[in-house]
């Protein structure tokens, strides 16, 4: 299979697809591999690093996906890429449709084959493919707050760990999971203090005994979070649905008992965002205010440490990729039903449930179309 990765264009956005390593191991395979000129500069990788792995480098962008039969992203296809797909294509990337009409109409129209990192699973309903960009972006949303909590940036000049005699700010975190846990832990290991809300008691348990009083948990109710949310003055938004919009816990109503300059860092704004008053930013302006309030609202957090989450993404990804490459999308599916739970759009079919119920789309289940 001829396998093609392009530079990100979306707004400071450095990752890429496929480092020269995945790029190797695709050739290994016996498949051809297409790169877009500089489309790893922002990881560090060279043209001459992809050529000297055995990929081909291209001009640009529509060389790519006109010569190639699957394209290899980090982020969803932009307006201009998502024009270039075109039917018996595989898409293999990021996606996050619930939130994004526009997007979907488009890979619906194109007739593209989508397979969605996000939607992937993995044993006990796990999200592997989400997982490690999960895991960056709660540890950055520690910093980002922060780094919005200070006075120049329009927060409330609150240093979290707070200094001997001065009390530690207050952050709290609603959501347990990967993106919850990962921000405790920077939190905690700041000093700041903490509180981390979930519905599941099994994962209050968990998080309990890790942290052993260092950070408290509270079961999360409407009642809890307009407490918490009012008391707090750094509040981390780590909600996930698989697939699916997030749900609005914090509404705009609340954002007025709030301390003024207190910050909200939606890490679900992928997915639509967890606060009411939240809309996407990039890493060029990430931050504004709404009633006083400073909200970091960036899509693609783990984009401004590129190398890192790039790395960190291949991991996960490339044995994927390499089962598409080999058996096909219909094999590979076949073969393996976690990655078909990645399957979101096929030949101008929505094939992932909670995407088709929240844009309106009839559901096409993936099973029907593998038999």
């Amino acid at each position: 299979m001829r396998v093609g990765t392009v530079r990100e264009i979306k707004n400071h956005e450095y990752r890429v697809g496929l480092t020269p390593e995945s790029a190797r191991e695709l050739v290994a395979h016996g498949h051809e591999v297409w790169v877009e000129t500089g489309a790893g500069l922002g990881i560090g990788a060279s043209d001459g690093d992809y050529a000297a792995s055995g990929a081909f480098i291209h001009p640009d962008a529509k060389a790519v996906f006109d010569g190639c039969e699957m394209i290899v992203k980090v982020k969803e296809p932009q307006a201009g890429e998502r024009a270039m797909l075109r039917q018996g294509q595989i898409l293999y990337t990021y996606l996050h449709l619930a939130p994004d009409p526009e997007q979907t109409a488009d890979l619906v129209k194109s007739g593209v084959t989508a397979i969605a990192y996000e939607t992937v699973t993995g044993p006990g309903n796990s999200l592997p493919l989400l997982k490690p960009m999960s895991q960056v972006a709660g540890r950055m949303s520690i910093q980002a707050g922060a780094t919005a909590l200070q006075k120049a940036t329009g927060g409330r000049g609150v240093l979290l760990g707070g200094v001997p005699g001065v009390l530690p700010g207050k952050v709290l975190i609603i959501g347990g999971g990967v993106v919850g846990f990962n921000a405790a832990q920077m939190a905690v290991g700041m000093g700041a203090d903490v509180t981390i809300l979930d519905r599941d008691p099994e994962v209050l348990e968990r998080l309990d005994n890790h942290f052993e009083g260092r950070a408290k948990t509270r079961f999360s109710n409407r009642a809890v979070v307009q407490q918490m949310v009012c008391e707090s003055e750094l509040v981390i938004g780590a909600v996930l649905v698989p697939g699916a919009a997030a749900p609005k816990l914090v509404t705009r109503e609340m954002l007025g008992c709030m301390k003024p300059g207190s910050v909200l860092v939606d890490v679900a704004i992928d997915q639509g965002g967890c606060f009411e008053t939240s809309r996407p930013t990039t890493h060029a302006e990430p931050i504004y205010v709404v009633d006083g309030i400073v909200h970091y609202c960036v899509a693609n957090m783990p984009g401004a440490v590129a190398r890192t989450s790039t790395y960190a993404l291949n991991n996960v990804t490339l044995p994927h990729a390499l089962r598409i490459a080999d058996l096909g999308w219909k094999g590979a599916l076949k073969a393996n039903p976690h990655l078909a739970a990645g399957l979101n759009v096929h030949e101008g079919k929505v094939t992932y449930e909670a995407v088709a119920r929240d844009l309106g789309y009839d559901y096409t289940p993936v099973d029907s179309l593998l038999g």
